[in-house]
């Protein structure tokens, strides 16, 4: 059941823009998937994860089961003390909090990602630098995480 929400993965990339109230639209095709409310948090490499709720709720569970050590206090620390509980507006939109926006550097152009069981949300410069750091390498990140069994 990895990356899977019931039954739905999130997939696929999306572009658009966030205006100057922090407010971005999200793909009307995913966001039935998320809920009425789900979660909004720093991620790594510089995006926002969205959560839905239910994956959200597991997620915390298994923090609360690591061990009271400075590396699970310190991730803890960032990974939670920037999540927030939103839901989508009229438009579908999310209202993104400043802090988010800013740890994310998001201005204008953004680029939304689906990864499994959670989207990301990118600036659309550092998307672009990601791919461009990354694409020469996946043939060799794929050897290295799948077996040798997988037609990727």
């Amino acid at each position: 059941m990895w990356g899977k929400v019931g039954d739905f993965m999130f997939m696929g990339e999306y572009h658009h823009t966030i205006d100057d109230k922090g407010r971005l639209t999200i793909p009307s095709k995913i966001r039935y998937e998320l809920g009425e409310n789900f979660i909004v948090t720093r991620g790594l490499d510089g995006c926002l994860f969205v959560y839905p709720r239910n994956v959200w709720d597991k997620i915390v569970s298994k923090y609360q089961e690591l061990p009271n050590v400075k590396d699970a206090r310190n991730f803890m620390r960032f990974f939670l003390s920037g999540a927030t509980t939103t839901a989508f507006d009229k438009q579908g939109r999310i209202n993104i909090t400043s802090p988010l926006i800013k740890y994310a550097d998001l201005t204008k152009d953004c680029v939304i990602i689906g990864v499994g069981d959670r989207l990301e949300i990118w600036s659309e410069d550092r998307w672009n630098g990601f791919i461009d750091e990354n694409e020469d390498n996946l043939s060799e990140i794929a050897d290295n995480l799948f077996s040798s069994n997988l037609n990727i």
